[in-house]
């Protein structure tokens, strides 16, 4: 409170204030509650400012906020403004102005500091996190107590609570005071248990069942597996999403008029089980009869209407009407109109159930790009991302363009977000500036980790890897593998931008060993270093031939025994091999996700000519993979792999470069490498041609709703290994299928993999249970 004083009155007098502060008001109520009139300050100078009270705040806090100085004239207004200026520091209890002898008097109480939070009962949620999420909002360690704060706290890690389905949680909070005028804060949590959703209706569908619609939501009820997905705990946000779903799910079956009339959550009186009930009106069925231009399209109307994918005589489907009206937008873009405007308007028949669809186009105006600017890198320098534009600086706007370079920017990896962002130039109307909002992420790691597989067993893998050196966008990288059969250390620098054009260039130093698979235990080795020098040249936005030179030595040591042909081979031409292989490869990635695929399609084609020293050969072999999806929760993945090498000079293909097949990544169902041909010793040693087929049909596990990272797959495998003077034949293919999982697990994908042979010959070596960790087909 503020003391009103008459200069004439007593010497001191004092009033202390509690916010919020009314000064007319208190004085009032003070006057009526003591029996004594109001006192008046009359102005005077001041002589003197004192501060009573402080033990940790600075007294320059105290002066700093205060609206007056020695030798300023004092009056009541000032007063007030005074205090109002030392509770807004949040760091005083209580504070009091007493005047004596033109002399102010600060006498102030100082709030407790937080000396510690700590939390009981914590599960859910990490003590650290929450910690630090509190902090930031004031209630942390060393910061100053306000009670309000903390309940706002209890009351927010409630509302946390309850978005985990935790209906029963209890959060109390117990502020414990310590020495020199400190508090300890701990919230104690009873969690209890999680709220389940055992029930989930809907009413009033007549078209389609309920089963049908209750497939599309991402809600369940509890299952076998929900205690991985979690799909059987109820959220608010998680059930507005599922209505959205359902709504789309109509509106793509011509059902313009379908509406979620209401939703009905009810929970048990014990907080444990919810249920959930959604009432529909479905409306009637549309078909789309025709599609309408109207507005400014540029005169390039039929340009237009090429890109448009609703089709008259089918169902409305919004999908459709939606892609078109963004193709739309985004060939306006690539005319220099970044701000088009695309409105979609129907025109309802009900009595015929038939739409016509109005597409109202407006370019607005034409705009270039003045300037394009890079945001939020601290460490990665502004070039490696302007690089990557495709957009240039006073050219025309081109939308396709500015799509291509966030995708370009995206593909460098050194980063968890990118947004462009189109900002418009004050003072022209014709011109808008571009900002490269970026958010970069850590690029380098250490990796130690440990890998196994039916094949290869235990293996160690260290790796130092390093994508955006100091941050010039270069690559530097250091591997060790030490897997059974297939060893190797390997150093590497890639510069992407070894040119300006863009042509990078890779180097590779390497040491390699390699036990191949046998049936007899024959104990040999090929032990390889080498080193080799790649360029990528870019002929398109999406391909890169690669162009490259290596050198390369292997020697063949032998155990007590070695497969025959090695023998002949070492006989032939001694243990030691030099190769100068000439190298050139094509690449095109158009897959949705390198992890997860869904939909899309690669290629690779790779081939290694050695034309120096000890070997004489050229080697190639081709790769592709088609995805196809299959509605929402289905995919097909169709892989091709084939490989032919052949030995150049009258000299024999080394067998060293042979391939190998069968198991994980060829055909399964048969043991590793063992497919193709068998020397007289009964060893397996590959061939100079290989072909194998894969298909698998994925679907989501039982009670994982979409996670594609938990996918069940259906597979059939063929294929083999033929040896330089065998005749390849389709009727030498093995063939083999069954049922796999496929898990992206903390320590990288994993396969499993059980089949049966379908067609197989005495010689094979059968092995229907396979399994490995960092795998595709």
């Amino acid at each position: 409170m503020l003391l009103s004083k008459a200069r004439a009155a007593a010497p001191r007098r004092a009033f202390s204030r509690v916010a919020p502060f009314r000064p007319h008001l208190l004085a009032a109520a003070l006057a009526g509650l003591l029996g004594a009139p109001a006192w008046a300050i009359d102005p005077f100078t001041l002589k003197d400012i004192r501060v009573e009270g402080l033990q940790r705040t600075d007294a320059g806090t105290v002066f700093g906020a205060l609206p007056f100085r020695i030798g300023d004239s004092y009056t009541e207004d000032k007063g007030a403004a005074a205090l109002r200026a030392l509770f807004a520091t949040g760091l005083f209890k209580d504070v009091r102005l007493e005047i004596v002898d033109d002399v102010v008097v600060v006498i102030v109480e100082e709030r407790p500091i937080i000396s510690s939070v700590e939390f009981t009962g914590l599960k859910e949620f990490d003590k650290e996190a929450l910690q630090k999420s509190l902090k930031e909002v004031g209630i942390g360690e060393g910061q100053p107590f306000d009670r309000a704060l903390a309940d706002r706290a209890e009351q927010e890690l409630k509302r946390q609570y309850l978005g985990k389905s935790y209906y029963g949680a209890e959060v109390v909070t117990t502020i414990t005071p310590v020495d020199r005028n400190r508090v300890a804060v701990t919230f104690s949590v009873v969690e209890g248990e999680v709220a389940k959703i055992n029930e989930i209706r809907i009413t009033g569908n007549k078209v389609f069942s309920e089963g049908t619609l209750l497939g599309q939501l991402e809600s369940t009820t509890s299952g076998w597996l929900t205690w991985y997905t979690k799909t059987d705990r109820y959220s608010r946000a998680k059930l507005n999403a599922d209505l959205e779903t359902l709504r789309a799910y109509y509106l793509n079956r011509g059902y313009l008029e379908f509406n979620v009339d209401s939703t009905q959550v009810a929970i048990s009186p014990d907080k444990q089980n919810i249920s959930v009930t959604v009432n529909v009106t479905e409306g009637q069925p549309y078909t789309v009869t025709a599609v309408r231009l109207e507005g400014d399209f540029l005169g390039k109307d039929d340009e237009f209407k090429r890109l448009i994918t609703i089709k008259p005589g089918e169902a409305y489907r919004a999908e459709s009407v939606a892609d078109t009206t963004r193709r739309f937008q985004e060939l306006y873009g690539q005319f220099g109109y970044a701000f088009s405007r695309v409105e979609p308007r129907t025109e309802i028949d009900r009595e015929t159930g038939q739409v016509v669809v109005v597409l109202v186009g407006d370019p607005t105006r034409r705009v270039y790009v003045r300037k394009i600017n890079v945001a939020g890198n601290t460490r990665t320098r502004d070039e490696v991302v302007r690089r990557e534009f495709r957009q240039f600086e006073s050219s025309w706007y081109d939308g396709r363009k500015i799509k291509l370079s966030r995708d370009r920017i995206d593909r460098l990896g050194y980063f968890s977000e990118i947004n462009i962002d189109t900002a418009e130039v004050a003072g022209a109307n014709d011109q808008v500036d571009l900002t490269a909002n970026i958010k970069e992420k850590p690029t380098g790691n250490i990796s130690l980790g440990a890998g196994f597989s039916s094949a290869d067993k235990l293996s160690l893998n260290f790796g130092i890897k390093q994508e955006n050196i100091f941050g010039s966008g270069n690559y530097l990288g250091l591997d060790l593998n030490t897997s059974k059969y297939n060893r190797s250390f390997v150093i590497s620098t890639v510069d992407p931008y070894f040119t300006n054009d863009g042509v990078s260039r890779a180097i590779d130093v390497f040491y390699r060993t390699q036990k191949p698979i046998n049936s007899q235990g024959q104990e040999y080795t090929l032990v390889t270093p080498g080193a080799n020098i790649r360029f990528g040249v870019p002929f398109t936005e999406f391909d890169t031939v690669y162009f490259g030179i290596g050198l390369e030595r292997t020697e063949i040591k032998a155990g007590n025994t070695i497969p025959n042909n090695y023998f002949l081979y070492r006989e032939q031409f001694g243990d030691t091999s030099t190769s100068l292989p000439l190298s050139v490869g094509w690449q095109r990635d158009g897959r949705d996700s390198a992890l997860v695929p869904t939909s899309g399609f690669y290629q690779r084609v790779f081939a290694d000519w050695g034309v120096a020293f000890d070997t004489r050969y050229v080697r190639a072999t081709y790769n592709v993979q088609y995805w196809l999806p299959l509605g929402k929760k289905f995919t097909l993945g169709l892989n091709a792999d084939a490989g032919i090498g052949k030995g150049l000079n009258d000299r024999p293909y080394p067998i060293f470069k042979n391939f190998y097949g069968g198991g994980l990544g060829s055909v399964r169902g048969f043991d590793q490498g063992s497919l193709g041909p068998v020397d007289v010793t009964g060893a397996y040693i590959g061939g100079n041609r290989k072909l194998s087929l894969n298909s698998e049909f994925y679907v989501p596990v039982p009670g994982t709703g979409n996670d594609r990272t938990l996918r069940v797959f259906l597979w059939a495998d063929a294929g083999n290994v033929w040896g330089e003077y065998e005749k390849a034949s389709l009727s030498d293919l093995r063939a083999s299928a069954g049922i796999g999982l496929s898990w992206i697990s903390p320590v990288g994908p994993l396969k499993l993999s059980y089949g049966e042979p379908l067609r197989k010959f005495p010689q094979d070596r059968i092995q229907k249970f396979q399994f490995q960790i960092g795998t595709a087909f």
